[in-house]
């Protein structure tokens, strides 16, 4: 049975520092980011209908994975519980009221909308719910959330022709990415290479997973056949030197998500992760969370992990914090303000100046 890795240590003035620090999220799925408490609530209101525990406190022991498969298996009977566009709009909202507490001012949320459309819920209702969420998460908190439709790949290729007819058809506004998600052995990137050129060609950007479960040809994959400009995880990399040289050379980064990987099994544990090697080759990597609640971590534990695993200083993670800004898909205004708020959080912290 998996256990949770370990935070390596940070002093408690880094964990300050991170605490405070203004961030952007790049990698966090909708579903997986529900709070203990919310998936409860839902499990009730479902009881008798699903295996989700409706008690908080017992949530813990069934997010504890196996694999990867058995991650895929807990995460849609969460899906599941999902079943109208109120449970939409209100998990939504929670979600951009939980980053915004963590001090995330942008966020790129992956969304899976043919798992609603399935389950009953009309797309423009799904869309009209994540939208007024949006609307309401940036009048109360100031976050910015935007959306990256991606693709449930063990659904194929149906999923994919409703994910792009849904991303182009209904484009709501807070949709700037393509994405590809779900298990990957045995769900070859090529087979989604013309849902991507469609998507692409309308001006969504191009941030698939790959390289997370499987080797460096699936994130190669990615890049020459999907047009990545970022790749979710992507880990595998650090197997192929001129893979890595690619990412390097083209400034596609990878988004990392080091406590999910350990907790799904993709690697070993922090001390095997190879986050150190990607960035000692000059990889582009931020640092997200995935499915924070599921992997008992927040994007700021995340970011403290990764200072751990890569020896930083308050410096560093505000390095980190302008990676995750440069590699986003926000506009350039929002981009300026972001890294101006970052450079003032730091300049203003003692000791630093």
């Amino acid at each position: 049975m998996t256990t949770f890795p370990q935070t390596p240590s940070t002093t408690d003035s880094l964990a300050r520092f991170v605490a405070g620090l203004p961030k952007a999220e790049l990698h966090v799925h909708h579903v997986g980011s529900a709070s203990p408490e919310t998936v409860a609530r839902l499990a009730e209101r479902h009881a008798g209908d699903t295996r989700v525990p409706a008690d908080p406190a017992l949530l813990a022991d069934y997010f504890t994975f196996t694999d990867f498969a058995h991650f895929i298996e807990v995460y849609l009977s969460v899906v599941d519980l999902v079943r109208d566009e109120d449970d939409v709009a209100s998990l939504t909202y929670d979600i951009g009221v939980g980053l915004a507490a963590q001090q995330v001012r942008y966020a790129e949320l992956t969304m899976t909308p043919y798992t609603s459309i399935v389950r009953g819920i009309a797309p423009e209702a799904y869309c009209e719910a994540i939208e007024d969420a949006r609307v309401r998460v940036a009048r109360d908190t100031g976050l910015e959330l935007r959306w990256c439709f991606d693709i449930p790949g063990e659904s194929g290729l149906p999923a994919a022709e409703v994910t792009l007819e849904v991303a182009l058809g209904l484009r709501p506004d807070g949709l700037v990415t393509f994405g590809l998600g779900g298990p990957e052995i045995g769900v070859p990137r090529p087979q989604f290479a013309p849902y991507f050129a469609a998507a692409r060609a309308e001006g969504l950007h191009s941030a698939p997973h790959s390289g997370e479960t499987t080797g460096p040809q699936s994130v190669w994959d990615a890049i020459d056949l999907l047009g990545a400009e970022r790749v979710g995880h992507g880990i595998s990399a650090a197997q192929d030197p001129l893979l890595m040289e690619v990412l390097r050379e083209r400034s596609i980064a990878l988004e990392v998500c080091p406590t999910s990987n350990v907790c799904t099994g993709a690697v070993p544990s922090l001390a095997e992760h190879p986050l150190p090697a990607l960035v000692a080759a000059g990889v582009p990597v931020t640092v997200n969370s995935d499915d924070p609640p599921m992997f008992s971590t927040t994007l700021t534990d995340e970011y403290c992990v990764a200072a751990g695993m890569l020896g930083l200083d308050t410096a560093g993670v505000a390095d980190l914090a302008r990676a995750a800004v440069r590699y986003s898909f926000a506009d350039a205004t929002a981009k300026a303000r972001l890294l101006g708020e970052i450079d003032a959080y730091e300049a203003a912290w003692p000791g630093v100046g």
